[in-house]
């Protein structure tokens, strides 16, 4: 009987382990000989990955970034495609958004500097990709590159702090991350594009990037919605959202969003014919409601929204961002201003 007990015990503690692989990186202390336990942790999120892409064990995976600067130099790929909507990859901050003890400074700060590779008109620096399905990213802020943007008058440079290429995967979380860059040193092209489904872009701030999200293509089957919620974009210099002719508009949620002093809110490829729905959001000070682009060097003229619905959306007024690097909501809406009530941001709790 004590035998059987033993044994039973060791079984549940076995299963235990298989259900919680973490590993912990820690650009400061870490090493990429350690463990990768929160007392041993990895140096770089690229070793973190290699041992991920390895693990065939059945389970779910957190990576934990603690604060300070993950600088990448190679592009981070995840290729083990063992994940489910319950046990999932995730990739998050050691201190999220909502905790009592969060600041802006302990946000981790990813940083991309991968070798340029050629892409469609021109090259190309992608950050994180992760081509499995069921993957959440959390809590992260991402840069531009140190790239200059321009190389010729038919090519240029482009940073994609996460990428994913797969046109048949499905569920990509990216939620509390911050995207800020600058248009003349530290351009971002774009936060996040992602083929495939379910590319979910929630509670997430897009300071002076390029475009903030691009929901790209599909194969052509069947897969969860898409959606963008509970975000800010502020400045942004081409869009405000970026939808393609493979993302249906009955399957693209969009409502409680701003965006504000950007070009165009909303760009679609030329030749679209999805109709869209937008609610509860803000669109303010921008050049251009709707527009059109096919690539990196398109233009965004206007042309006419009548493909998009919207309820209960604002397009008047200025919101307030708050610059005091010392506040909670530092680069997030400023106390007081207008679309205060959208509780588009970071923050996922009253704070």
């Amino acid at each position: 009987m004590i035998k059987y007990t033993l044994s039973l015990l060791l079984f549940v503690m076995n299963v235990l382990f298989v259900q919680a692989e973490q590993l912990y990186v820690n650009p400061q202390t870490g090493n990429d000989t350690n463990s990768g336990l929160k007392t041993h942790p990895l140096k770089t999120l690229l070793e973190a990955a290699k041992r991920v892409n390895l693990n065939k064990e059945q389970s779910s995976t957190t990576i934990v970034l603690s604060e300070g600067v993950h600088l990448l130099t190679q592009t981070v790929m995840f290729t083990n495609d063992k994940y489910t909507l319950t046990n999932r990859l995730v990739i998050r901050a050691e201190v999220m958004p909502d905790d009592a003890e969060w600041t802006p400074q302990k946000m981790p700060v990813v940083v991309t500097a991968v070798p340029l590779i050629p892409g469609v008109g021109g090259e190309e620096a992608k950050g994180i990709q992760p081509e499995v399905s069921h993957v959440t990213i959390e809590g992260l802020r991402f840069t531009g590159s140190p790239d200059y943007s321009y190389m010729d008058g038919e090519n240029l440079r482009r940073s994609y702090p996460i990428w994913r290429d797969g046109k048949k995967l499905d569920d990509l979380l990216v939620t509390q991350c911050l995207f800020a860059g600058d248009r003349d040193v530290l351009p971002l092209h774009v936060g996040v594009i992602a083929n495939g489904y379910g590319l979910v872009i929630d509670h997430c701030v897009f300071f002076n990037c390029k475009n903030p999200v691009v929901f790209w293509k599909n194969d052509g089957g069947t897969g969860s919605r898409n959606a963008m919620r509970y975000s800010l974009v502020y400045g942004s210099y081409f869009s405000g959202v970026w939808t393609t002719q493979s993302t249906n508009g009955d399957d693209f949620d969009f409502h409680h969003n701003i965006i504000a002093n950007s070009s165009t809110v909303w760009i679609r490829e030329k030749g679209s014919t999805r109709r869209y729905k937008a609610s509860d959001s803000l669109f303010a000070g921008y050049t251009n409601l709707a527009g059109y682009g096919s690539g990196p060097l398109s233009g965004n003229d206007a042309t006419s929204t009548d493909f998009l619905t919207m309820k209960n959306v604002q397009t008047t007024e200025t919101v307030n961002i708050e610059k005091d690097q010392s506040k909670r909501n530092y680069l997030q809406l400023a106390e007081g201003s207008i679309g205060s009530n959208i509780k588009a941001g970071l923050f996922k709790k009253n704070q």
